[in-house]
């Protein structure tokens, strides 16, 4: 017998998948106009544009095409399924959005904090369901996914945390950015331990972020052999540069790595673990920070980067407000203009000439609401 108490969540997934089984019986010129009539009624009867419609606007209203398109996910925070399976929910649906991307993403990114605790179970249910993203994923490690067995089963998953790629005249360098030093060993802390410190953010015990001395000799190594016009794009977890200590906001040598990306042209760092919307740029280095698909965090009372366009605040009767998923266009000059896609508003974009001017051209609308 069927529960007749369903929740809200198992509503909408009933209601959305009755309405992909019907674009089905669509082709692909009457599926976009249905797309585009829909969300007018909507937008005119005041109620909010269903994220599916979201997409195919979005993905259509692309005036130039760039050189290629990456999507990304980032931060799930996955526990078990029987233990919380909201956040499953969550990475589907950023799963079924970017399978639904026309055309599809070259690739996509995947920023980190995979696992909620690092379990072995955590883990390897995030990479089940990766296994159904059609484009190739490209993985990168968060403090979430480490610090339980340092690494070991994230590894064994996904293979090195640190590597480069060429791809269509870009040079793609992933780090892993989440490295501490020791505060557990002296402690006599046991892994489960030193995890729970370490996901809890700004606990004062852990020390900040840190690529490393090790990776970035191996980083110095790898972009001497990269033209200084090549186009440079890395992917951190955490932000390269010093934003909000007290959160771990933070990357504590990350001048020492901007120095190594300063010889190039044209930098992009795209990261995850702020869980927002955010934008910054030092000297020739153009960062956006990645949006999660398990919860938002609120802006630093302090030191957020001059560039960002701050969301309002988010509806606590929403799981979906202020999370989502998105993608970037790699332009013919190497930076990216960044799609952010909210599942519960309109999707933003940053682009490329809106950082490179300094904030004087295309900038995103703001909201008139207060921020978080």
């Amino acid at each position: 017998m069927g529960n007749k108490f369903r929740s809200i969540e198992t509503k909408h997934h009933e209601e959305r998948d009755a309405f992909f089984e019907d674009l089905k019986r669509l082709d692909r010129r009457a599926f976009l106009r249905v797309a585009g009539m829909s969300a007018g009624i909507v937008a005119g009867m005041g109620l909010r544009t269903p994220q599916s419609f979201q997409l195919v606007n979005v993905a259509e209203a692309q005036g130039t095409k760039p050189r290629f398109s990456f999507a990304y996910i980032s931060d799930t925070h996955l526990y078990e399924q029987k233990l919380n399976d909201r956040f499953v929910r969550s990475i589907l649906k950023a799963v079924d959005d970017v399978n639904g991307l026309d055309p599809q993403p070259d690739f996509v990114l995947f920023g980190g904090d995979l696992a909620q605790l690092g379990a072995p179970e955590e883990l390897k249910l995030g990479a089940q369901i990766l296994k159904s993203v059609k484009a190739p994923v490209r993985m990168m490690v968060g403090e979430h996914d480490w610090f339980l067995d340092m690494g070991d089963m994230w590894k064994d998953l996904f293979g090195a945390p640190n590597y480069s790629f060429d791809h269509k005249g870009v040079h793609f360098v992933v780090l892993n950015s989440i490295l501490e030093k020791d505060f557990w060993t002296e402690r006599k802390l046991t892994p489960k331990e030193r995890m729970q410190i370490v996901a809890g953010l700004d606990n004062g015990i852990q020390s900040r972020f840190e690529v490393g001395e090790p990776q970035r000799a191996w980083m110095k190594q790898d972009l001497a052999k990269v033209d200084k016009k090549t186009p440079v794009i890395v992917f951190s977890h955490s932000p390269l540069y010093k934003y909000y200590r007290p959160w771990n906001f933070w990357t504590d040598d990350a001048d020492e790595v901007q120095a190594l990306l300063k010889p190039f042209d044209k930098v992009t760092v795209i990261h995850g673990h702020t869980h927002q919307l955010l934008s910054n740029r030092i000297n020739n280095i153009q960062f956006h920070g990645m949006l999660s698909t398990a919860w938002p965090w609120p802006y630093a009372p302090e030191g957020l980067p001059q560039l960002t366009v701050q969301m309002n605040r988010p509806d606590p009767f929403s799981q979906f407000d202020g999370c989502g998923d998105g993608r970037m266009d790699v332009l013919e000059s190497g930076l990216v203009d960044k799609l952010y896609n909210l599942w519960e508003r309109n999707p933003i974009t940053v682009r490329a000439s809106y950082l490179g001017s300094g904030g004087k051209q295309d900038a995103p609308p703001r909201t008139k609401l207060p921020s978080y």
